[in-house]
């Protein structure tokens, strides 16, 4: 399989939809893998008995994704959430087959293909960019702990997506899923509004069917955001859980890579899957004791009985129509049996620009230990270089500035007063101020609170219109969360997140696996034109 990069350059987006526009929606759809159909909203465990059963091999099903991808994806109604097909991915293929007609089919995500965000190293003959030109042909010299952890469990990497560049940790004005090696992502549902980020071609992805699963990260919403407007399952785990060694860093205190699914349970298989400890990653060390390598026991429909949970007040009212679906939500789990009252979260404003500068200074550290650890053939040797090489390159800068990465070049080291301030301040009002408090005044289970918004229209001159959304509390303490959809306001879906406690993984899949049980609201999307 050739390598995709750049295929539709945003010059090309307007003049693409407006092409696409003149189509009936009907086509559209009709268009979009009609012939592979038989894939969409598979889950993994019925793929998983399709093998044992002889329905289909791994080679089927791994060609069938790619001719989705192909078709959906580079063609009507042209996706680009997609960087890179993975050249050898059929061979992977034919392999695991060869292995399953020997008696040796194993491993929880046997012939499972899925899509990794391209800031996660795969030692293969696909490079990891982070969405950026500098990093076009740069090949990592190992698997992250990530895709290692994959291919032992037996999936295949089938391909590596576009995201937001720099998992959006670059310029201060942009358009999520946008970057200067794929150009714009567009949004399944309505194709002229945007998929969030950083995760987008990950969410995205999923959402279309291109993949059983995709792996995104989150410093701040990558995960949640990106799975709201495209309507599908994001775990969003503990800081620590799943090791985030050979994943292009911003922070060191938030970054975590997380499963992007169309399900729950499809979501948890692949969290078992990727849990440990890692010397290479240290915070993995506080998961010992505390992770499990199948969480599958806690995919009850009766998780919401007898539970407490708090919804947070003050994270809705940005928009009357999410808060509906709020109202409907809530009434829904108390029909399951849930005690749901009203809480309140800290006042953000203070947590969140210490968080901000918190980024900055593990960014400028992270990154300049990326780039050493690339060795001779890392294309430039430190952020100062990155900021050099993008004043000289052709597309860039063409839409977007580089302020984030001037300021966080500008910052010392890690032990600094004022990154340690920063720290200190921002893990109080989040954790122990925060959510740690707020449940155990109340003895809660669980938060809510709406994901986001429905998805706004694509800008690239004025970058995102995002109205809201609950990322922060979660994302800043290192605490995990989990977004379901919700319901549909228009064509669009929106979702809502439960979080709580480090380490509660079990408490919030009970619970999110009991609702999404309940309600059932993901749809495939439609590839329409405009809503």
């Amino acid at each position: 399989m050739r390598h995709i990069h750049a295929r539709f350059p945003f010059a090309l987006v307007s003049f693409i939809i407006l092409m696409i526009a003149c189509q009936n929606s009907d086509n559209n759809k009709k268009q979009a893998g009609d012939k592979n159909s038989w894939l969409e909203e598979m889950t993994i465990p019925k793929l998983q008995l399709g093998y044992s059963e002889g329905k289909f091999s791994v080679a089927d099903v791994v060609s069938s994704y790619i001719d989705r991808i192909m078709e959906i994806d580079m063609n009507g109604p042209a996706l680009n959430s997609v960087l890179v097909i993975n050249p050898d991915a059929m061979e992977i293929a034919e392999e695991l087959d060869k292995e399953m007609a020997a008696g040796k089919k194993g491993g929880p995500l046997f012939g499972v293909p899925v899509i990794l965000k391209d800031n996660i190293d795969t030692h293969d003959k696909m490079a990891t960019t982070a969405g950026a030109t500098v990093l076009r042909n740069s090949f990592a010299p190992a698997d992250s702990r990530v895709a290692a952890r994959l291919r032992e469990a037996g999936a295949v990497i089938i391909a590596k997506s576009n995201l937001s560049e720099w998992a959006n940790f670059r310029a201060m004005m942009s358009s999520s899923g946008w970057s200067g090696v794929g150009g714009q992502t567009l949004n399944p549902y309505v194709l002229d509004r945007n998929p969030c980020g950083s995760s987008s071609g990950s969410g995205v992805a999923v959402s279309a069917n291109l993949c059983m699963a995709a792996i995104g990260t989150e410093t701040n919403g990558s995960i949640v955001c990106p799975s709201n407007n495209n309507g599908i399952v994001g775990i969003k785990p503990t800081v620590g859980l799943i090791s985030r060694s050979g994943i292009i860093p911003i922070s060191y205190t938030q970054d975590t890579p997380g499963p992007m699914c169309r399900t729950v349970s499809d979501a948890v298989i692949l969290l078992g899957a990727l849990t440990g400890v890692d010397p290479r990653d240290e915070k993995t060390k506080q998961s010992e004791g505390k992770y499990l390598t199948d969480y599958s026991k806690y995919l009850n429909t009766d998780g919401l009985s007898g539970k407490r949970i708090g919804v947070v007040k003050n994270l809705m009212g940005f928009s009357d129509k999410v808060d509906t679906l709020m109202r409907l939500a809530i009434a829904d789990m108390k029909a399951k049996g849930a005690v749901v009252i009203e809480v309140n979260a800290p006042e953000s404003a203070g947590f969140e620009k210490a968080s901000m500068e918190v980024m900055l200074y593990e960014f400028r550290d992270g990154l300049n230990r990326y780039f050493d650890g690339l060795g001779e053939n890392a294309p430039v040797k430190s952020m100062k270089e990155l900021i050099d090489f993008n004043m000289k390159d052709s597309i860039e800068l063409k839409y977007f500035d580089q302020k984030i990465l001037i300021e966080a070049n500008k910052k010392g080291d890690l032990g600094s007063l004022g990154y340690r301030e920063a720290l200190k301040q921002m893990l109080l009002a989040t954790r122990d101020n925060g959510i740690d408090k707020i449940m155990n005044e109340n003895k809660l289970d669980a938060l809510i609170a709406p994901t986001g918004s429905p998805a706004w229209k694509t800008d690239l001159l004025n970058g995102d219109h995002f109205v809201g959304g609950s990322s922060s509390l979660a994302a800043i303490s290192g605490y995990p969360a989990i977004t379901v959809p919700m319901g549909f306001i228009g064509e669009m879906p929106v979702g809502i997140s439960f979080f709580g406690r480090a380490w509660s993984e079990p408490l919030l899949i009970e619970i999110a696996y009991a609702y999404e049980q309940a309600t059932m609201h993901r749809k495939p999307p439609r590839y329409l034109v405009t809503d």
